[in-house]
């Protein structure tokens, strides 16, 4: 039974190590209490206990062996005991047989056998003696929980083995017991036993009629998995945000943050892949850090990290890529923190213990960075094939609203722009090249640019004043600027931080930058540079750029002249009619305002038949596609007319959305007004901003208020 408690929780360990070991736990602590048996009780814990340690203290030698873990015995045992219950539930699936994920499991497999084979061969008790490998047993599927298959094989056996165990223990030895005694009182035993028999059946038919129902309602419920309580590996402040260490890093160009000797032995698939600027020039590019939440402020990694062994879990290979197997031997010098470099995508990491972020592909020290750490990373490289990439689409839903998200506050002047390139631009990659061509024509990369990437600092990179220090900034800027403008684009965007590395040598502060990457369905994300060549001369950002049209000034009434005219006014009158020999004046204003009047009737009736013809065309003709464009231009159209204009970058459902709210305001007398084209201006008393209401009326700008 213990044995089937290991075989339950192997399922989430990499290998069949750990089954193997929890094995011989649970024989040798049974043999142990049995070979004692006729021994004081006094005797077998501790003589059982010293056979644990030693057993223990071997498998912890085998499997820091197998894992190739760096260091001592003593250092991975005393490591192993103080992090064996954290390590194991924050440890990543499938789970490496290492000494802090395999401790825990065989104490408790010894134990549970030196107690249930104590309480079932010393004391008799064989159904009490069940107790300790039945609850290893539950405890083993509660940390296995909802991530592999349920382990209905394993309890059917569980349950036949123990049956077994009960109908051999209680076979009698010398025939039956109740034979011996007088005929009387051997009629009112088995009366006895008869009615006992029929109690204890009963009541178990009624519980089970009772509970089975709500038991079987429990068999599709998805397990809690326990390691939702224990907090996985966390980074600290200083990585939370690697990309404002650019700009730092730039001011001390000669800092050596750490070396690298990088290996290639080759690759498959494709050999049209896409071209690295970087390989281009015999380096490799050395990721850090994956940034895929911006709260409008500040660009976050925002990663869970697993515990993982050597091995890593490898996602499934692109089937349009080319994949290249690059080895690198990393030495950590002054680069600080608990971000590991390393070439994406690891698979292998030796010499550290590391943690493991699935999504991004990144890794992590939980003990932090050290001068001299050296470790050894194998890394597969996948390069997509640029042949699909100008047919390709973007990834749309729920899986990937992560890194569509765009916070609140973007800035009008923002907005614009992404319309204006996604306006002349259709395909995404089209869009994407787009924005990457726009911000290596207009700017200019300088090193001393001062950090930030919030909105502001971004609106003031893109189109601030030349000469004021905008339109100029690290490669920080560069990256947080297309990754915005990007998402404004719908562009599934994020930024990442690395080094350009040469193949083999020391990487310095002036090789750390920051770049962009898309993701397209079916090639993966694909990396962009926006950096300008340090050759070019930028050029202005207005002879490309169409901003936002002045409103004009009010028209101004002229003020009528005091001055006497020339000739005096005719006369009125019959006289003056008669003078002047024309039609007479109320029969020309009449005449004159009919025929206007018709003018207008007749061109508003021209108006709505031609809007009519119009919407049937676009609802009743044509294809599906074509009807569901037209019904969309329509929706779209009628928000417009209706005051609640539509912006280009707005999904479905923040159309929806919008329109409920027109309805809304048409029927109800409490409706706030729709948003002004123009916030006014500012007098720094705007109170959405003390109530955080999210009226767009009152955007002030000031200095004050920003």
């Amino acid at each position: 039974m213990v044995t089937l408690a290991g075989v339950v929780l192997g399922r989430v360990y990499a290998g069949s190590l750990l089954p193997v070991l929890m094995a011989g736990a649970a024989v040798g602590s049974v043999l142990i209490s049995v070979a004692m048996r006729r021994l004081p009780s006094w005797l077998v814990a501790p003589v059982s206990v010293l056979a644990m340690g030693s057993w223990t203290a071997w498998c912890l030698w085998r499997a820091a062996a197998t894992a190739q873990l760096p260091g001592g015995f003593a250092e991975v045992a005393g490591d192993a005991a103080r992090n064996a219950i954290p390590r194991l539930l924050t440890a990543m699936i499938p789970v490496e047989p290492t000494p802090d994920t395999i401790l825990l499991p065989l104490v408790a497999a010894w134990l549970a056998g030196l107690a249930g084979a104590e309480v079932a061969v010393r004391a008799g008790r064989v159904l009490l003696g069940y107790l300790p490998p039945v609850l290893l047993y539950v405890g083993a599927l509660y940390v296995v929980g909802p991530n592999t298959e349920p382990a209905i094989g394993q309890t059917v056996v569980l349950v036949a083995v123990a049956a077994l165990g009960l109908a051999v223990s209680g076979r009698p030895v010398g025939g039956d017991p109740v034979d011996g005694l007088v005929p009387a009182v051997r009629s009112g035993v088995r009366v006895r036993l008869a009615v006992a028999s029929t109690a204890g059946t009963a009541l178990v038919v009624a519980l089970a009629a009772v509970l089975g129902p709500a038991v079987a309602a429990l068999v599709d419920t998805r397990p809690v998995d326990p390691r939702r309580y224990v907090e996985p590996p966390q980074v600290q402040t200083l990585d939370e945000s690697p990309l404002i260490r650019i700009s730092g890093w730039a001011l001390n160009p000669d800092q050596q943050l750490f070396q690298v000797a990088t290996d290639r032995p080759g690759g498959s698939g494709p050999a049209s892949a896409a071209a690295d600027p970087v390989a281009d020039g015999g380096g490799v590019r050395v990721r850090l850090a994956v940034l895929s939440d911006y709260d409008g402020v500040t660009w976050r990694v925002g990663a869970t990290y697993r515990n993982a062994g050597r091995i890593l879990p490898a996602a499934e290979p692109l089937a349009h890529a080319r994949v290249e197997t690059v080895r690198q031997e990393i030495t950590v010098g002054e680069l600080s923190g608990r971000l590991l470099p390393a070439v994406p995508t690891p698979r292998e990491v030796s010499g550290a213990r590391v943690a493991y972020d699935v999504d991004t592909g990144t890794l992590l020290r939980p003990d932090g960075l050290t001068p001299g750490l050296r470790y050894t990373v194998t890394s597969a490289r996948e390069h997509p094939d640029v042949n699909l990439l100008a047919t390709a689409n973007t990834p749309a839903g729920d899986e990937v609203a992560r890194v569509l998200h765009v916070a609140d506050g973007v800035p009008d002047q923002l907005r614009r722009l992404a319309a204006q390139l996604a306006e002349e631009n259709g395909a995404p990659y089209a869009r994407a090249a787009a924005i990457e061509q726009w911000l290596a024509e207009h700017y200019r990369l300088v090193a001393d640019a001062p950090s930030g990437h919030a909105y502001p600092n971004l609106e003031f990179f893109l189109f601030g004043p030349p000469a004021g220090g905008g339109q100029r900034g690290t490669s920080e800027q560069f990256a947080a600027s297309f990754a915005v403008l990007g998402r404004l684009a719908g562009l599934p965007t994020r930024v990442v931080v690395g080094f350009a590395a040469p193949g083999s040598g020391p990487v310095r502060a002036a090789d750390a930058y920051a770049w962009p990457e898309v993701l397209f369905e079916g090639l993966g994300w694909v990396s962009f540079d926006p950096l300008p060549r340090p050759d070019d001369e930028p050029r202005p950002v207005a002879e490309d750029f169409r901003p936002q049209p002045e409103d004009p000034p009010p028209s101004e009434q002229p003020e009528p002249t005091l001055e006497p005219s020339a000739s005096p006014p005719p006369l009125a009158g019959p006289a003056g009619r008669a003078e002047s020999g024309g039609v007479p004046t109320p029969v020309l204003v009449g005449g004159a305002g009919g025929g206007l009047m018709l003018v207008v009737v007749a061109l508003l009736a021209a108006l709505a038949g031609l809007r009519r013809a119009q919407s049937r065309g676009r609802l009743y003709r044509g294809d599906p596609g074509h009807r569901i464009a037209g019904a969309w231009r329509e929706l779209t159209d009628a928000l417009r007319l209706a005051g609640w204009p539509v912006a280009a970058d707005l999904s479905a459902t923040e159309v929806a959305e919008r329109a409920r709210h027109a309805l809304t305001a048409a029927t109800c007398r409490g409706t706030p007004p729709p948003p002004s084209p123009r916030p006014p201006r500012c007098r720094c008393r705007c109170r959405c901003r003390r109530c955080r209401c999210r009226c767009r009326r009152c955007r002030c700008r000031c200095r004050r208020c920003r």
